[in-house]
């Protein structure tokens, strides 16, 4: 390349000195110095401007030195100025490239794989760490649609993710993405939108992090949590089994009666049909009851995945209440629940948000044991508050929380009961958490404590 321009720059130089041309042939000396950006640099291309143009001067003093016509000069200052303005968007962009060049080595140095793609989705840019975690070199990714390359699995179609990034200019989410060897790595994926000096998009630049590992570990955290929540779920229906025994037996009791009644109506001299179907109704009715009792025990132990819905909390307070009558009746306390009509639903599991409410309220009448000096009294009181959020608060009348348990309340296997696991607030906070939302814990000026659980609403319901 340096001898070719060398000698194209000769032959310009001859071309315009022995010969009798009535035009600027100087101009060609533009060829020379865009092939000299090519191996010259920044630098040397500016040298070989200054050349070229030197060489223009030398032509014209040979070639005119005994005649200095005005057109003779005008096709000089128009090869000058051709070299010079070619001289000098070259070297501009020698610049600039240069930049580009150093921007690409620094975001080699990066342990993050970033990426460039055009609105197209084909690879221009694709650096070391992207090499090293997908297992394609540069030359092999570059010219590639980077969906068909990585095989991108995405949280929405890729014409919605396009959309967002072109109306917001960014765009967060995990992806899954295969690499090379077929192996699947999810990575925390970032877009960024360029757009140029007329603000039309013209590529994306993605920065991923891989956080297979750590997803990994959070489903095992998930699963972990799932099985202390089954087994919390049966040791709270250990605390119950006079609960359940009394809930069942009533019913039952109620069954044996009307059968026996029945009979005997059936039994007189003449049959009384009226009376005994009503005592068959009321069977009947009973034995609903006592369905409705163990249908409700076995969806709260049971094991089970979180399946999120539109779920009434309302309805969930009042489920779990039934099944703690009688424990209500034991540890001699009420319960009233409040709950304004028309409250939004909240999003999530029912079995899950049971789980809460029925640890909240046994929790609550365990406080109250103690208790001889006033009544022995446990609140529900479910509202929305000012950012749109459903608010669920168990207060009771007991003792209150030690401020030295203020802080660990919610932490996995404090207890402050001798045969207590300690698991129960902890596993209200996971779930609460994993539903969006949050719990706290204060004390009640009047006494006793105040368990306060704050979730979404649900999104269909959203202002």
């Amino acid at each position: 390349m340096p001898l070719l321009a060398a000698l194209l720059a000769i032959a310009i130089f001859i071309v315009d000195t022995a010969t009798p041309l009535e035009f600027a042939v100087a101009v060609l000396y533009v060829g020379v110095v865009l092939l000299a950006m090519d191996f010259a640099g920044r630098r040397g291309t500016l040298i070989v401007t200054v050349a070229c143009a030197g060489l223009t001067l030398l032509s014209f003093a040979i070639t005119h030195s005994g005649d200095l016509s005005s057109g003779a000069i005008l096709r000089m200052l128009i090869s000058l100025s051709a070299i010079t303005i070619t001289g000098t968007l070259a070297a501009r962009h020698l610049r600039a490239m240069a930049t580009v060049r150093e921007h690409a080595r620094l975001l080699d140095l990066t342990h993050d794989t970033i990426f460039v793609r055009n609105l197209d989705d084909v690879i221009v840019f694709w650096n070391r760490a992207a090499t090293e975690l997908y297992g394609w070199s540069r030359e092999q990714a570059i010219g590639r649609k980077a969906s068909d390359l990585l095989q991108t699995q995405f949280p929405a179609p890729f014409e919605t993710v396009m959309g967002d990034v072109k109306r917001e200019g960014r765009w967060e989410g995990e992806l899954v993405h295969t690499c090379s060897d077929g192996r699947k790595v999810t990575v925390a994926s970032r877009w960024s939108l360029r757009r140029d000096e007329r603000d039309r998009p013209i590529a994306i630049l993605e920065t991923n992090n891989d956080i297979t590992e750590r997803r990994q570990v959070e489903d095992g955290l998930n699963r972990t949590r799932g099985e202390l929540a089954h087994v919390a779920r049966v040791a709270t229906m250990g605390e119950l089994t006079a609960s359940i025994a009394h809930e069942v037996n009533q019913p039952l009791a109620a069954i044996v009666t009307n059968g026996e009644a029945c009979l005997r109506w059936l039994g007189r001299a003449v049959p009384d049909i009226g009376q005994a179907r009503k005592s068959v109704e009321s069977m009947i009715r009973s034995g609903q009851r006592a369905s409705d009792v163990v249908a409700r025990l076995r969806t709260l132990s049971r094991r089970g995945d979180a399946g999120h819905t539109p779920v009434a909390l309302p309805e969930i307070v009042n489920d779990v209440a039934l099944l703690i009558r009688h424990e209500l009746r034991v540890h001699h306390a009420t319960l009233s629940i409040q709950a304004p009509a028309n409250l939004p639903a909240v999003r999530g599991d029912k079995v899950q948000l049971q789980q809460v409410v029925m640890n909240l309220l046994m929790n609550g009448l365990q406080a109250m044991d103690g208790i001889t000096d006033r009544p022995r009294r446990l609140t529900v009181e479910i509202k929305e508050d000012d950012t749109g959020s459903v608010v669920l608060a168990v207060s009771d009348s007991g003792p209150g929380i030690a401020p030295e348990a203020q802080r660990v309340l919610f932490d996995a296997f404090f207890t402050t009961k001798p045969d207590g696991m300690g698991m129960g607030l902890s596993i209200c906070r996971s779930i609460v958490e994993a539903h969006g939302g949050h719990i706290s814990a204060s004390n009640l000026d009047s006494g006793g404590a105040r368990i306060a659980v704050s979730l979404p609403r649900h999104a269909d319901q959203a202002a």
